[in-house]
């Protein structure tokens, strides 16, 4: 079948459609400082804030799994081979969390803030 020998019904009118029929599937599994994150091409990511200047490319060696169109590449532990390649966009911080202790009749009680420094990590593309 061709692109456009396919028909998309819509509100009672029959269309043509111009998108493929199969979309390509890719994604992979990467450790970053000790996590593992689902990653696909063109989204982004919030990783523990990471020593690299905003703008900046950084490739993520460390791929367990990679996953093309239905063909699982699993790693023992790491894919040989394989990278992700990503761009910093921006640090950033997390929502605040408040730490409250309290010990009754002792006069103790503890207020602290803590707010979790990320870096928002582009993934550009998965090389396998």
């Amino acid at each position: 079948m061709d692109k456009t020998s396919c028909l998309f019904k819509m509100n009672k009118l029959t269309l043509p459609c111009f998108f493929p029929l199969t979309v390509e599937k890719m994604y992979a599994i990467v450790e970053i400082a000790g996590q593992q994150f689902k990653v696909e091409k063109d989204r982004y990511i919030y990783t523990h804030r990471l020593q690299a200047a905003e703008g900046d490319t950084v490739t993520f060696d460390r791929v367990l799994l990679v996953e093309n169109n239905g063909t699982v590449n699993v790693g023992t532990p790491t894919v040989a081979g394989a990278s992700v390649v990503g761009k910093i966009l921006a640090h950033v911080k997390g929502e605040k969390i408040i730490v409250f202790k309290k010990k009754r009749r002792k006069d103790y009680v503890r207020r602290r803030g803590h707010r979790q420094l990320y870096t928002k990590v582009l993934i550009e593309a998965i090389n396998a």
